[in-house]
């Protein structure tokens, strides 16, 4: 069966292209002009816009709702989205390379093959499919990526990042119980303290990775590479298919 959340997701995508033809299409200097009046009391109103190709690199959206916007290969590069909610956006293939996405909520989303490279994501809680996405150097410590429990009835709503390059990043304290990692790339991460109880980390490359105090009870970890990991008293309480550590 599959998950409830990629189901969704795939719904929604659906729903929201049926209706693309009644949606407003804005260029970069029309966004310019709203955010440019925007305050906290009243945000730029970008909600369910199509903004699908657009150059937006470089912007602030902080005062801006954003909530259901398409922005499918959009250039998000180093904009700041500090602290939205970006829940039921449309984002498969936008570039946010440098971009400030601390604190944000981004909940039923397809991030698939996304350019999240160097991106601040501390303190978010995400609930997306980031399969074959770019995390390269990202800043992703201190996130709650963890399953969202509360919705069992309805299937397992988690992180899915499987083939997704975490090549270098920094997942400190992270909360990532139950999250999907099937053949991600974690060469030389930092997971000191991170939680990932119970993840699916079959063939996942965690090779120069510092893994200090982290919790891997539970976790699968078939074909998982571990080679020159730092090891200092994390736990593996209850793996399964763990391989042979050296």
């Amino acid at each position: 069966m599959k998950q409830f959340l990629q189901t969704s997701i795939v719904l929604f995508s659906l729903a929201f292209a049926s209706a693309a033809i009644d949606a407003a299409e804005l260029s970069r200097s029309q966004v310019e002009q709203l955010l440019s009046k925007a305050d906290k009391q009243h945000p730029a109103d970008l909600r369910r816009k199509d903004l699908t190709d657009l150059d937006l690199s470089g912007l602030d959206f902080r005062n801006a709702d954003l909530w259901g916007a398409d922005l499918r290969r959009a250039n998000l590069s180093r904009s700041n989205l500090f602290g939205l909610t970006l829940d039921l956006t449309v984002m498969t293939n936008i570039k946010l390379s440098g971009a400030n996405l601390a604190n944000t909520s981004i909940f039923g989303v397809s991030l698939m093959h996304a350019d999240l490279s160097d991106t601040d994501m501390s303190g978010s809680r995400v609930v997306a499919i980031m399969d074959g996405a770019n995390l390269s150097r990202a800043n992703l410590s201190h996130v709650d990526w963890a399953a969202d429990m509360k919705n069992q009835s309805m299937g397992l709503m988690r992180a899915s990042l499987k083939g997704a390059n975490l090549t270098g990043v920094n997942f400190s304290h992270a909360k990532l119980g139950r999250a999907m990692l099937k053949h991600a790339k974690l060469n030389n991460a930092n997971l000191q303290q991170a939680n990932l109880y119970s993840a699916d980390m079959d063939g996942a490359d965690l090779s120069g990775a510092d893994l200090t105090d982290a919790d891997f009870s539970q976790a699968r970890l078939h074909d998982a590479k571990f080679s020159n990991a730092i090891l200092t008293r994390t736990k593996f309480d209850g793996a399964k298919n763990l391989p042979e550590l050296h």
